[in-house]
């Protein structure tokens, strides 16, 4: 019976330091800007000369000119895909699709400003 309960409280401490291991040292998530850069850069290869310089500025820029978060989101996955800004229409819900058009132009000149003068911006 002593047997059963130390092999309990062992197993209960052990189970206790586990979960208290995994508070102190949380996971990091990466950091938005940084994994689309990282995904943005090799699109841009041969075209600009810096190319994490403008998949950075397109993220801070061009993107952060759009509000609404799923054309954001399109709009940055279409970027980091293709290396041009690009938005599917499967990639918004179908009530914000007669809002790509608009965003085009909303992001028209941070993305040429981007593209060709990314210091500037």
């Amino acid at each position: 019976m002593i047997v059963r309960f130390c092999a309990a409280a062992f197993v209960s401490v052990l189970t206790i330091n586990a979960a208290q291991a995994q508070v102190r040292a949380p996971t990091r998530l990466p950091d938005p800007r940084t994994e689309f850069v990282r995904q943005c850069a090799p699109r841009m290869l041969g075209r600009w000369e810096h190319p994490e310089e403008v998949c950075g500025c397109l993220h801070d820029h061009a993107a952060a000119a759009v509000e609404d978060r799923d054309l954001r989101e399109a709009l940055l996955r279409g970027i980091s895909e293709t290396g041009v800004p690009t938005i599917e229409t499967d990639w918004v819900p179908t009530s914000k699709q007669g809002e790509i058009g608009p965003t085009f132009t909303k992001i028209a000149k941070p993305t040429l400003q981007c593209m060709f003068d990314p210091a500037k911006q």
